[in-house]
C-alpha cells in the first residue's frame, strides 16, 4: 500500500525503541475538511500530530515516523501505561466528528486502516486488545472515533477485540439496572483486564468510563448507566483474553 509523506514537526526529537510501542490509538480529526485537518496536524503552533492520517478515499499520509513520539494521545491511560504518546502509534481518520456533522466512515478509509493496523500489529507485536479509540484512553476528554466507528469489522480482521454475544439475547438485558455492589465491582475488574483505567473514584468518572465502553461495544445506547447488558458484554470480552 502506498503511503504519502506529509511532514509534521510536532514530535519529540529523541528516537524511541520499537519495544516501547504497545498500543494503537484511533482518532477522528473532528474538523470541517481534510485540508483543515492537515494544516492543524502540521502547524507547530497547534502542538498536535499523529503518525498517520487516512482520508475518506483511503489515501494514507505519514506525518511522523514510528520511531518518534507524536503528540496525539494527551493525558491518557491504558493498562499500566500513562500519557500514552510514548507507547503508542496514533492514526487520524478524516471525519467531521460530532461537532461539525458526524458521518459514517468510508469503506476505502477503513480498508486502508485495516492494512495499516495489520502491519503495525505484526511489526510491534501489539496485543489485539490494545487497538483502542481515543475515548477509551481519555474518557473524560474525548469521544472519538465515536459510535459510528466499525469496531466489529476490525475485530473480524483480528484487529481489536469484540464480544460474541447474540444481539437478540443482549437486548433482553438492556436497561436492566445493576443493583448489587458485587456486580459493579465485577464490571470494574473486567474493564481493568481489558485495559481501562479507573484512576478516579468519583461517580462522574465512572459514568464517563461506562460511556466510553458503550461507545466502543454497545453503541445502540450510550447513557453512562451500567446495566446487565454491559455486564454480560464485559464478561464475554474478558473470557476471550
Amino acid at each position: 500500500m502506498k503511503i504519502v509523506s506529509f511532514y509534521s514537526p510536532n514530535f519529540n526529537r529523541k528516537k524511541r525503541s520499537k519495544n516501547v510501542i504497545k498500543i494503537i490509538v484511533i482518532h477522528y480529526t473532528g474538523m470541517q475538511s481534510e485540508r483543515e485537518s492537515m494544516i492543524r496536524l502540521s502547524n507547530p503552533k497547534s502542538k498536535v500530530s499523529s503518525h498517520f492520517l487516512i482520508n475518506q478515499n483511503g489515501k494514507v499520509f505519514r506525518l511522523v515516523q514510528d520511531n518518534r513520539i507524536a503528540w496525539h494521545a494527551g493525558k491518557s491511560c491504558w493498562e499500566r501505561y500513562k500519557n500514552l504518546n510514548k507507547n503508542s502509534i496514533g492514526i487520524e481518520l478524516v471525519n467531521k466528528g460530532h461537532r461539525f456533522g458526524y458521518t459514517n466512515y468510508k469503506k476505502k478509509q477503513i480498508s486502508s486502516l485495516i492494512k495499516i493496523c495489520k502491519s503495525l500489529i505484526k511489526k510491534y507485536k501489539i496485543k489485539k486488545k490494545n487497538v483502542v479509540g481515543h475515548s477509551d484512553i481519555a474518557p473524560l476528554r474525548k469521544i472519538d472515533p465515536g459510535e459510528k466507528f466499525p469496531w466489529k469489522k476490525l475485530a473480524d480482521d483480528r484487529i481489536g477485540i469484540w464480544h460474541h454475544c447474540k444481539p437478540s439475547l443482549l437486548r433482553k438485558y438492556r436497561n436492566i439496572k445493576i443493583l448489587e455492589k458485587k456486580d459493579k465491582i465485577k464490571f470494574i475488574k473486567n474493564l481493568n483486564k481489558i485495559g481501562y483505567c479507573f484512576s478516579n473514584k468519583k461517580k462522574s468518572f465512572f459514568i464517563k468510563i461506562v460511556e466510553a465502553f458503550q461507545r466502543h461495544y454497545r453503541k445502540e445506547l450510550i447513557n453512562g448507566l451500567l446495566d446487565k447488558e454491559c455486564l454480560i458484554i464485559a464478561q464475554n470480552l474478558t473470557n476471550k483474553l
